[in-house]
């Protein structure tokens, strides 16, 4: 008895996107709110409208420090937001914007956030058409946290698992880590100076310019907290394929080498704000990484692995030294608060 839910208390390691937030959300809120929409636990809800499929999605953000290189807590927010529509096949068009605002707090720290969230969301083609604001006593929060939710239209349907076959490549825009080594950099008890910047940014019009040439996309995702290794086992896990990367074509800047070796962390693991991570038949690929890499979020493109029968249910990488290991889910956390 005295292991069971019920008697046990929430971590910081059950939001940092590894085993243990997998399992809260399964074993509680998916078992709780159990709806067919639900059940898919894709970044985005995909609605039937008279027909017209929506994609809807809600997320809140809280971050240490709120402002960082690359960004803030408000450029975080859109950006976040955005992407989770994008990765569903949807064009996004409306987000609400909700801050809890702690007594005290800066008016011209919360403007400035505002006018990140109003600059990042005008690029990216959105409106921000909703929101609250709601202000607690000092002490009671931690500055500010913001949720954005966002609808969008879907373009690109039938985004599913389900659609995955041996033999599909898997492809990604970019190094991996940027975002949070950046956070950690500016906190000033580590001591790290670097110059590293958050890879934050809206993915939609990069998401746009693949779905327009390509038909043989079948899964995307974006991989922010847990990283690359958690979004990757979430795909293959219970399935009937496995993953093989391959490491020496996973970009990692050496900025963010050098920390992840003094901290004892690994890049995988990490969240990103500016990376998709799409699943798309083999006889596309090619034609994927070439338009993908004719944008700037996609200049750095690279196919870094494919579907395999197996080993089924696991996520493996040959290693630079010609070596196979496994890349599991983390148990706990790797990393505090960083999105």
């Amino acid at each position: 008895m005295r292991n069971s839910p019920q008697n046990s208390k929430i971590t910081m390691a059950h939001g940092s996107g590894g085993k243990l937030m997998h399992d809260l959300i399964k074993k509680l809120f998916l078992q709780k709110f159990d709806n067919p929409i639900l059940s898919s636990l894709s970044d985005s809800a995909i609605i039937n409208l008279n027909g017209n499929p929506i994609a809807f999605t809600t997320d809140s953000y809280v971050v240490n420090p709120i402002f960082f290189p690359g960004g803030d807590i408000g450029k975080l927010a859109v950006c976040g937001t955005i992407n989770d529509l994008a990765v569903v096949g949807a064009n996004p068009l409306y987000l609400s914007c909700s801050v809890v605002i702690e007594e005290g707090f800066e008016y011209e720290l919360l403007e400035k956030i505002i006018d990140s969230m109003k600059v990042t969301a005008e690029k990216a083609g959105v409106e921000i058409v909703t929101g609250d604001t709601k202000v607690v006593e000092r002490g009671k929060g931690d500055k500010i946290f913001i949720n954005t939710s966002g609808i969008g239209i879907i373009e690109k349907e039938d985004l599913s698992v389900e659609n995955i076959k041996v033999g599909d490549r898997i492809i990604l825009n970019g190094s991996i880590g940027e975002h949070g080594i950046a956070i950690l950099s500016e906190r000033a008890e580590l001591g790290l100076d670097v110059n590293i910047e958050s890879d934050c940014a809206p993915l939609n019009d990069l998401i746009q310019s693949v779905i327009k040439i390509s038909n043989k996309v079948k899964f995307m995702r974006d991989p922010t907290r847990g990283g690359l290794a958690t979004v990757l086992n979430e795909i293959v896990e219970n399935r009937n394929f496995g993953i093989i990367l391959e490491e020496e074509k996973i970009l990692v800047k050496e900025e963010v080498k050098a920390v992840c070796e003094i901290l004892g962390f690994d890049p995988l693991y990490i969240a990103n704000e500016g990376k998709v991570v799409i699943i798309a038949g083999a006889e596309d690929a090619e034609k994927i990484v070439e338009v993908m890499r004719r944008h700037p979020l996609g200049k750095d493109t690279h196919i870094i692995g494919e579907i395999v029968d197996e080993p089924k249910g696991l996520v493996c990488m040959k290693t630079r030294s010609g070596g196979t290991r496994i890349v599991d889910m983390l148990v706990g956390e790797q990393l505090p608060r960083i999105c």
